[in-house]
Protein backbone atom coordinates (compact mmCIF):
# COMPACT_ATOMS: atom_id res chain seq x y z
CA UNK A 1 0.00 0.00 0.00
CA UNK A 2 1.44 3.38 -1.44
CA UNK A 3 1.23 6.35 1.46
CA UNK A 4 -0.36 8.55 -1.72
CA UNK A 5 -2.68 6.04 -2.83
CA UNK A 6 -6.35 7.53 -2.70
CA UNK A 7 -8.43 4.83 -1.67
CA UNK A 8 -12.71 4.19 -1.82
CA UNK A 9 -14.95 2.90 0.51
CA UNK A 10 -17.12 -0.44 -0.90
CA UNK A 11 -19.82 2.21 -1.73
CA UNK A 12 -17.71 4.09 -3.62
CA UNK A 13 -16.34 1.78 -5.73
CA UNK A 14 -19.80 0.04 -6.76
CA UNK A 15 -20.78 3.35 -7.37
CA UNK A 16 -18.13 4.62 -9.89
CA UNK A 17 -18.23 0.66 -11.23
CA UNK A 18 -21.80 1.41 -11.91
CA UNK A 19 -23.10 -2.05 -10.03
CA UNK A 20 -24.25 -2.24 -6.48
CA UNK A 21 -22.18 -2.46 -2.88
CA UNK A 22 -23.86 -5.88 -2.65
CA UNK A 23 -22.50 -7.14 -5.97
CA UNK A 24 -18.76 -6.08 -5.15
CA UNK A 25 -19.21 -7.87 -2.11
CA UNK A 26 -20.58 -11.57 -2.99
CA UNK A 27 -17.41 -11.34 -6.11
CA UNK A 28 -14.93 -10.90 -3.39
CA UNK A 29 -16.60 -14.03 -1.32
CA UNK A 30 -16.33 -15.94 -4.09
CA UNK A 31 -13.62 -15.04 -6.55
CA UNK A 32 -11.20 -13.48 -3.45
CA UNK A 33 -12.02 -10.36 -5.60
CA UNK A 34 -13.88 -8.15 -7.81
CA UNK A 35 -12.57 -7.48 -11.99
CA UNK A 36 -8.90 -8.18 -10.69
CA UNK A 37 -9.07 -5.76 -7.37
CA UNK A 38 -8.30 -7.22 -3.78
CA UNK A 39 -9.13 -5.03 -1.74
CA UNK A 40 -7.26 -3.66 1.44
CA UNK A 41 -9.19 -5.00 4.52
CA UNK A 42 -9.13 -2.73 7.63
CA UNK A 43 -8.73 -4.07 11.59
CA UNK A 44 -12.68 -2.99 11.51
CA UNK A 45 -13.28 -5.53 8.76
CA UNK A 46 -14.31 -2.63 6.40
CA UNK A 47 -12.44 -3.09 2.85
CA UNK A 48 -10.90 0.14 1.09
CA UNK A 49 -10.46 -0.14 -2.52
CA UNK A 50 -7.48 1.30 -4.53
CA UNK A 51 -9.02 4.59 -6.51
CA UNK A 52 -6.19 4.24 -9.32
CA UNK A 53 -7.49 0.75 -10.00
CA UNK A 54 -10.85 1.73 -10.27
CA UNK A 55 -9.69 4.26 -12.77
CA UNK A 56 -7.69 1.43 -14.99
CA UNK A 57 -11.20 -0.89 -15.12
CA UNK A 58 -13.13 2.10 -16.25
CA UNK A 59 -10.75 2.55 -19.14
CA UNK A 60 -10.33 -0.49 -20.18
CA UNK A 61 -14.11 -0.88 -20.10
CA UNK A 62 -14.17 2.35 -22.21
CA UNK A 63 -12.20 1.10 -24.58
Amino acid sequence: MEKNENFLTTNEFARKLCVTAATVRRGLCVNGHYLGIRPVKLPNGRLLWTESHTDEIIEQSRA
